[in-house]
């Protein structure tokens, strides 16, 4: 399988390319300037690879949700790129990129809830579990909401305990993404094993996580790239604090 993958919706701008077990990856921590980074970090990539745009299966990219201008990006980029070299396209949510790292990063955990800052003073949120296959599966949709309507599914918390919920009793429930750190009242409003506040969506977990999808053949056009806000009104102002 080869998967070229880009991320372009926080502020690691990021592309990697996955060649079967072969992963090569460039990222970059930027407060703007998206735009001119990516397409070198593609063609870095290609070259160090040796392989040409057209040998590759799919791209996939960051949909979103994230800041409105990096998703827009990452779908434009795909588009063009997918519509040159005739590939297939598969988004993949940043906030299932996000569980991904996260699950990737430690083996004990069962399940994440992703929460990413959006401005306004709400979140994006979802949960995912740990599938057999070590993917970070979806459980429920993703919302974007006040911190205080963030909550984990009921299924989690067997007897009010959140570890109950998962298969060995080392398993354990994590937090991560920035909207733990805007929002400080979630590490105590959730109840959640562990936190990493630290931690945004990457590249390199989203062409892992579009690898079943394009066996499956679970890709589009490139014209169907496009964005997932959640917000449906990008430029409703932030409400008032009297």
């Amino acid at each position: 399988m080869r998967i070229l993958a880009l991320d372009t919706a926080t502020e690691i701008c990021s592309a990697a390319l996955l060649l079967d077990e072969r992963l090569l990856q460039r990222e970059q921590r930027l407060e703007r300037g998206h735009a001119a980074a990516i397409l070198p970090m593609v063609d870095t990539l290609l070259r160090e690879a040796g392989v040409g745009l057209r040998s590759l299966d799919a791209i996939a990219f960051g949909r979103g949700p994230g800041a409105f201008t990096g998703v827009r990006l990452a779908a434009s980029v795909t588009q063009g790129l997918a519509f040159g070299a005739a590939l297939p396209v598969v988004p993949v949510s940043d906030l299932q990129a996000l569980a991904q790292r996260a699950i990737d990063d430690d083996g004990a955990i069962a399940g994440v809830l992703a929460c990413a800052d959006a401005r306004m003073h709400e979140v994006y949120w979802g949960c995912f579990e740990r599938s057999v296959e070590g993917f970070a599966r979806a459980h429920g949709e993703e919302r974007v909401g006040p911190p205080a309507e963030v909550k984990l599914p009921s299924r989690w918390m067997p007897a009010g305990s959140p570890a109950a919920a998962a298969s060995s009793a080392s398993a354990a429930l994590a937090g991560v993404g920035s909207g733990f750190a805007a929002y400080p009242e979630l590490l105590t409003s959730v109840p959640l094993d562990l936190h990493r506040p630290d931690l945004l969506p990457r590249a390199a977990e989203i062409a892992r996580l579009a690898v079943p999808e394009v066996a499956a053949g679970r890709f589009l056009a490139p014209e169907q790239a496009l964005p997932v806000y959640l917000r449906d009104d990008v430029a409703r102002p932030p409400p008032s604090s009297s």
